[in-house]
Formats: C-alpha cells, sequence, structure tokens
C-alpha cells in the first residue's frame, strides 16, 4: 500500500520573498542575541536594550510570515511561536549562567593562588 503526503506546493513567484524573510529571521536573531549580551557585558550601553529587543520583535515577525509563505500548519506555527519566546530569554540564561560560574569558581582561583 502506497502513502500519499499532500502537502501545499510553493509558488516559483514566491521563491525570493520567502529567501529574503528567511535570511531576515537569521540576520535580526543574530543581532538580537548580540546586542543583548554585549550591553549585558558591558562593551555596550544598557540603552541598547530596547534595540535588541526590537530585533528580536522583527524576528519574530519575519519568522511568522515566512511560515505563512511556506504554508506551515498550525501545530507548527505554534511551535514555532513558543520556540520564540523561549529564544527571548536565552541570551539573559547564558549571561546569567556565566555570571554565576565567575562568582562560583572566583574564591577558588583566589585560594589556589594564595597556596603558590
Amino acid at each position: 500500500m502506497e502513502q500519499l503526503i499532500v502537502r501545499p506546493e510553493i509558488a516559483l513567484d514566491q521563491f525570493l520573498p520567502i529567501f529574503i524573510e528567511s535570511t531576515l529571521v537569521l540576520v535580526f536573531g543574530v543581532g538580537y542575541a548580540a546586542i543583548i549580551t554585549l550591553a549585558k557585558m558591558g562593551y555596550f550601553s544598557k540603552k541598547w536594550m530596547p534595540v535588541g529587543y526590537l530585533f528580536w520583535a522583527l524576528q519574530t515577525y519575519f519568522l511568522y510570515d515566512f511560515a505563512m509563505l511556506i504554508h506551515s500548519n498550525h501545530f507548527t506555527m505554534k511551535v514555532l511561536m513558543v520556540t520564540m519566546i523561549a529564544y527571548l530569554f536565552v541570551p539573559h540564561l547564558y549571561f546569567y549562567l556565566i555570571s554565576a560560574a565567575d562568582e562560583r569558581y572566583e574564591d577558588n582561583d583566589e585560594s589556589m593562588q594564595d597556596t603558590k
């Protein structure tokens, strides 16, 4: 018995918009992570953080529009949006873990230097 998988076809005239929007998802995603991380590390002023959140919002919009262009089903759309909400917190979690590790092992470094 042969199974038939039905999927919507992507129109050839939609290739360029799909390509551009998927590229913008990547660009804004990297921009968001970079700006937030660099602002938290002190390389940028904290005033840059709203620009990072704007990048996240643009990334989320373009991901949603991209999913609409490729005719994603409703479950996939929900998974993508939940993933974007989780991605909002990833740079904050990364910076917190780095800071916590520095604080935890800073005492060990000082005690090792004292013994030398």
